[in-house]
């Protein structure tokens, strides 16, 4: 039986996304990965919490809720197959300067998430593109020295702000800050770029920022969810991955498997 391990961040894990079988981890049964290993038919080891950096990965236990989680590279098997890693979004602070843009965004969440027993994820500072580099570069070093034989495939984060999103309408961002979380967007897809190419032998990219360009908040069909009151009121997470995102990752992912 194929073997699948998947690491990473909450756009990996799937928080918001029915059914939760990690509440503390933010981690959904119906993420890009449970999906792709039913399809497959195969074991799959879900290591992904949300609200992890890379160093999560790799050294840095990471406190979620009551949860203490170890670095997930230390679950993942010698005889894994297909490993699958998301990450980066936190370091540079992505997801978390589109929650902090207005003060009542972050006490909103925060109080949801302690409604339902989750602790807010830290905001740390943003970490500068040539550290995030070789931070993603240390992780697949690290899968590789641990699963040497295993395929390791790298994905992209779901564009959240496409070419259909509108400033102030479909989001609390004007046209001046829309271009700089944009630009934050384009700057993690350029550090994972970069920590992938030096490594093309054993790791290859799947390119879902490009893929998902028509896909984002204000698009007619959105692969992410936006930041209304009532997506949150309703368990969504603000600017993360829905359930038709994450069956186009696993789509994606399953077809590039097939290709090899």
């Amino acid at each position: 039986m194929v073997r699948i391990v998947n690491l990473g961040s909450s756009f990996s894990a799937g928080p918001g996304i029915p059914p939760q079988v990690n509440t503390a981890a933010g981690r959904s049964g119906a993420n890009f990965a449970h999906l792709l290993a039913k399809r497959l038919d195969a074991d799959l080891t879900d290591l992904s919490v949300s609200g992890a950096t890379l160093l999560n990965i790799t050294e840095t236990p990471q406190v979620a809720g009551d949860r203490t989680f170890e670095p997930q590279i230390q679950g993942v098997p010698a005889d894994a197959d297909i490993v699958l890693v998301l990450g980066g979004g936190n370091d540079m602070s992505y997801v978390g300067g589109l929650f902090m843009e207005h003060t009542w965004m972050m006490t909103a969440f925060s109080l949801m998430n302690r409604l339902k027993g989750v602790s807010s994820p830290n905001m740390p500072p943003p970490t500068d593109k040539e550290e995030v580099i070789r931070r993603y570069g240390r992780v697949l070093d690290a899968i590789h020295a641990k699963a040497p034989k295993a395929r390791v495939i790298v994905v992209e984060y779901l564009t959240l702000l496409g070419p259909d999103t509108k400033p102030v309408i479909d989001v609390p961002s004007n046209a001046e800050r829309l271009k700089h979380h944009r630009a934050v967007a384009a700057e993690l897809q350029s550090a994972t770029s970069k920590a992938v190419e030096s490594r093309a032998d054993w790791c290859e990219l799947i390119p879902m920022a490009e893929l998902s360009q028509g896909h984002g908040i204000g698009s007619a069909e959105p692969w992410v969810f936006g930041c209304t009151a009532m997506e949150q009121l309703t368990g969504k997470t603000w600017y993360h991955p829905n359930g038709e995102g994450m069956k186009a990752v696993a789509n994606v992912l399953y077809e590039c498997i097939h290709e090899h």
